[in-house]
C-alpha cells in the first residue's frame, strides 16, 4: 500500500473541528426545526413581520435551508469518522446556504425585515464557518488524514 493510500495519524485540530462544528451545527438545525415546527416559544422572540417572512418561505428556499443545515452536520459527522465524503458534503452545504442567503437578502425583503446589524453580521459568520468548514475537510483530505 502506498502512502498516498494511507490514512495519516489524527490531528488533534480535527477533533476540535469536528466537535465544535458539530456543536455550531446542531444550533443551526435546532433553529429550522423551531422554525419549521412553529414552535411558539420560541418564534416568540420574533416581529409579526419576520414571522410572516419565515413562514412565507417558498417551498424551494425552505429545501435549500434545510440542505444547508443538515449537510452541515452531516459534514462533521463524516468529518469526525474521517471519510473524506465530508468535503462534497460540506460544498453542497455551501452552496445551499449561498442560495438561502441569496433569496432572503436579495431576492426577497429579507433584508429590510431582518435586516438589523446582528443579523447581517451573523450571516455573514454563517458564512465563512461553511467556508471554512468546506476548506477544513479539503486540506484534511489532501494531506491524507480523511479518506
Amino acid at each position: 500500500m502506498n502512502e498516498s493510500n494511507t490514512k495519516q495519524k489524527t490531528p488533534w485540530h480535527l477533533w476540535v473541528m469536528g466537535i465544535v462544528g458539530l456543536l455550531w451545527n446542531a444550533m443551526g438545525a435546532m433553529d429550522y426545526i423551531m422554525t419549521e415546527t412553529r414552535n411558539e416559544q420560541y418564534m416568540s422572540a420574533f416581529t409579526p413581520e419576520q414571522l410572516e417572512f419565515f413562514y412565507g418561505l417558498p417551498i424551494w428556499v425552505i429545501a435549500s435551508w434545510a440542505i444547508a443545515v443538515w449537510g452541515a452536520v452531516l459534514g462533521c459527522i463524516l468529518l469526525l469518522l474521517r471519510k473524506a465524503i465530508a468535503v462534497p458534503v460540506f460544498m453542497v452545504s455551501f452552496i445551499a446556504m449561498v442560495i438561502t442567503s441569496f433569496h432572503n437578502f436579495v431576492i426577497s425583503n429579507g433584508l429590510e425585515v431582518i435586516g438589523d446589524t446582528f443579523s447581517l453580521v451573523f450571516s455573514g459568520i454563517i458564512f465563512f464557518a461553511a467556508l471554512g468548514f468546506w476548506l477544513y475537510a479539503r486540506a484534511m483530505q489532501k494531506r491524507g488524514v480523511i479518506m
